[in-house]
């Protein structure tokens, strides 16, 4: 999605030169998010993107890996020989952490692909028994989708709750009924301690037998190739590009799940692992890609968003706007045991970030408050009857 967008945005911004975008995958271009709903379902055969390349003089190379990066000689070193580049946008995503020790087990998978979708279709379609590890979104999205197909599906996590990298234990509570509630089996503070053909071994010694086991416990930026390249890494080893998305060599960004940038907005360095970001980030690389070029005195475009993201799970459509790391108060909205709910966190009053449970109005309000910095009355806005914008001090 990053490298497509990125490469729409150049030309509609009136990039005129020659455009190459290389994927290492063999299919054409695709969007990520049905691949753990309709594609996995078999309800969709793919969710490929409706891009007009030769139209718009793009050269799309498949099944090219990138291996390297000459920075100093501005050389991008592929499997099958070398690419000169002028500008040079790294978008190469994030990839999936296995489970140690199940990289070679039969019938353990991972969900990251459309290949990976393609392969999990037949196990859902035979109906068969299969474990989870990770109670994370992608954990969250596949068990619902299995759960509709009619498997039978036991989560296991690590921690004593879903969704604990993400969010804090009052928010993410509540949340471990919707398992039960939509048939599925959840198993919190397990630890894996082995996975062979027949299913997982977890650390009090408890046997956990499934005909498949899926592996969602998160995904790391792809940016091993750059080993060596001079591109600065954070240390969660994404790309440590600057407020405009540029990394640290000359005339190279990098943009989507593979890159980090300083928001000041939050005051933090952000890795933003989600749709929207990839959407959103190559309007501001092609826009300075282009100024660079065309303005003797280019500013260069800022990069700080509200990130916003959604999950469709377990029957219920989850969204999330902001960062709330820093958030000093938390003001709840409904009652989290009911169909629809939401979760304010308010830094020195003012809102910067919301959690939506199927109050999708909620979400629209907030994001646009978030953005203007505003600041909330604790009473009204606890008050679900109230519309968000309504409850601005």
């Amino acid at each position: 999605m990053a490298g497509v967008q990125t490469a729409v945005a150049l030309r509609e911004q009136g990039w005129t030169g020659e455009i190459v975008l290389l994927g290492a995958e063999t299919h054409q271009p695709y969007d990520r998010p049905p691949l753990s709903k309709a594609v996995l379902l078999g309800k969709a055969e793919g969710s490929t993107l409706d891009v007009d390349f030769a139209g718009l003089g793009i050269a799309l190379r498949l099944g090219v890996q990138v291996t390297g990066l000459r920075t100093d000689k501005r050389l991008v070193e592929t499997a099958t020989g070398q690419l000169p580049y002028d500008v040079l946008v790294i978008a190469t995503g994030a990839e999936p952490v296995p489970l140690p020790g199940s990289e070679d087990v039969p019938g353990v998978h991972l969900l990251r692909t459309l290949d990976d979708a393609v392969r999990l279709r037949p196990v859902l379609a035979r109906q068969r028994e299969i474990a989870v590890v990770g109670a994370g979104w992608i954990g969250a999205e596949f068990a619902t989708a299995a759960r509709e197909a009619g498997c039978a599906v036991t989560v296991v996590e690590a921690a004593d709750r879903p969704l604990a990298g993400a969010l804090p234990a009052e928010v993410a509570a509540p949340m471990a009924a919707w398992y039960e509630d939509y048939g599925a089996r959840l198993v919190t503070g397990a630890r894996v301690a082995a996975v062979d053909e027949s299913g997982l071994v977890l650390g009090d010694g408890t046997r956990l037998r499934a005909g498949a086991v899926v592996v969602g416990i998160g995904a790391r930026p792809a940016t091993d190739w750059l080993a060596g390249s001079g591109v600065e890494l954070a240390e969660d080893r994404s790309v440590a590009a600057d407020d405009r998305l540029r990394a640290s060599a000359p005339d190279v960004y990098a943009v989507g799940d593979c890159a980090s940038f300083p928001s000041a907005r939050y005051g933090t360095r952000l890795l933003v692992h989600h749709w929207d970001n990839a959407l959103q980030g190559p309007r501001t690389v092609a826009a300075n890609v282009v100024g660079s070029r065309t303005a003797a005195h280019f500013p260069g475009a800022v990069y700080d968003p509200v990130p916003y993201f959604w999950s469709e799970q377990f029957g219920r459509f989850v969204q999330y706007a902001g960062h709330h790391s820093q958030a000093d108060e938390l003001v709840w909205r409904g009652d989290p045991a009911g169909a629809a709910w939401s979760v304010c966190w308010l830094r020195e009053g003012a809102l910067v970030a919301l959690l939506a449970v199927g109050r999708p109005r909620d979400l629209a309000q907030g994001r646009k408050l978030i953005e203007r910095g505003a600041r909330l009355d604790r009473t009204r806005a606890e008050d679900p009857s109230v519309p968000l914008k309504s409850a601005v001090c």
